[in-house]
């Protein structure tokens, strides 16, 4: 059966390198914790797979979800690991929340030498609209 993964908008974080200072700033033990509202109807099949982080509509990075934890408060903790892995940037709408992402759509990572990743989500969404990349 295929992975199912999270996206989720990095609110406040410009690009990467803020928002992995960010994770590294929140990262206790090797884990993070990301609290919402509801638990997720899917969220026995989300573990182990990916939450993304969407920055300025392009995903740039995901992390390990771990487990999902109940907090005394009435909300739900996301707990992930504290490991930030840069992705291919993909053009991805802003939403509020979390939307589900199927694996055949999940970006891939960003493990070559290419240097595409690295670019600014700008550039690469301009670079992709003209099918340069």
């Amino acid at each position: 059966m295929a992975q199912l993964h999270m996206t989720r908008v990095a609110v406040g974080c410009a690009d990467y390198p803020a928002l992995s200072a960010r994770i590294a700033e929140r990262s206790e033990g090797g884990e993070f914790r990301i609290a919402t509202k509801m638990r997720p109807k899917r969220a026995d099949e989300l573990i182990g797979g990916g939450l993304y982080f969407n920055v300025r509509h392009t995903l740039v990075a995901r992390v390990e979800i771990l487990r999902f934890e109940d907090r005394a408060d009435g909300r739900l903790d996301i707990v992930c690991a504290g490991v930030l892995e840069r992705v291919h940037p993909q053009p991805k709408r802003a939403h509020q929340g979390w939307r589900y992402l199927a694996d055949a759509d999940a970006p891939k990572a960003a493990d070559d030498a290419s240097g595409i990743a690295a670019l600014p989500p700008e550039l690469y969404r301009e670079l992709a609209g003209l099918m340069l990349i």
